[in-house]
């Protein structure tokens, strides 16, 4: 059966769409952009700064769905530069040390709210 997951831990939805959805063992989470939980507007700073907040978001609601880091099987990421690259990696590696997931990433001409970096995953939840 299909679970709406919303969390408080993590920018609300900015349009008409879950933070993430359960079924069954599976998590789907939406792509998590560098908003602040606390004040909604996007952090300041580069692609360094803008990864780490979308990936604590993303973290927020893996956690409120039963899952973490560790159990993440897929990810798409979005960069709206690929000179960024290399500093998101570095930055991504730092959330998912030894437990890499399956992974896309691509450039795209934008993103929400002016961001340079978005995160969606799937994973399996405990």
């Amino acid at each position: 059966m299909k679970q709406t997951i919303n969390t408080s831990n993590a920018p609300a939805a900015i349009g008409p769409y879950s933070q993430a959805i359960a079924y069954g063992h599976l998590l789907f989470t939406s792509g998590q952009i560098p908003l602040s939980i606390t004040t909604g507007e996007v952090v300041s700073g580069g692609i360094a700064t803008q990864t780490e907040q979308a990936l604590k978001n993303l973290q927020g609601v893996l956690e409120a769905g039963g899952a973490s880091f560790s159990s993440v099987i897929k990810t798409t990421c979005f960069l709206t530069d690929m000179a960024d690259f290399a500093a998101f990696n570095e930055v991504y590696a730092s959330f998912f040390g030894d437990a890499v997931p399956a992974r896309s990433c691509v450039a795209v001409k934008a993103l929400p709210k002016g961001v340079l970096v978005e995160i969606e995953a799937i994973a399996i939840r405990s």
